[in-house]
């Protein structure tokens, strides 16, 4: 089931059209601190989530400042957004339908009311 994080939503008059408060239920701009592996230091860190759940999809767009969101940070993202059993998918459509308005930026998508076909997992290994 797909659900936000209410307590790291961006409500504040900075975000001008993005702005939004628990009344947009699924759809605002949420702020997650995380902590960067120790080799690139102590500080603090956001990740930026941009979520929606229109048009037959549950989305949420993942960014960082400088770089891209690492796979576990995206696994994070996942369970805030989404129950731990829920199937959601990260997307390489065709280049002509590439859309890249952030160079440090991945997606998360859930098609609504729809399966997410997956392979028998023993096609990536053996589960011990």
């Amino acid at each position: 089931m797909f659900h936000v994080p209410e307590k790291f939503r961006l409500t504040g008059k900075h975000l001008g059209p993005w702005d939004s408060n628990a009344s947009y239920g699924n759809n605002g701009v949420f702020q997650l601190p995380i902590w960067p592996f120790p080799t690139q230091g102590f500080h603090q860190e956001n990740l930026r989530c941009l979520a929606s759940d229109g048009g037959g999809w549950e989305h949420v767009s993942v960014s960082a400042q400088e770089r891209c969101p690492t796979w576990q940070e995206m696994c994070t993202v996942k369970d805030l957004f989404w129950d731990e059993e829920d199937t959601v998918m990260q997307l390489h459509p065709p280049k002509s339908e590439y859309v890249n308005h952030h160079p440090f930026c991945l997606h998360l998508w859930r098609p609504i009311g729809v399966e997410v076909p997956r392979p028998p997992s023993i096609m990536v290994g053996p589960k011990t």
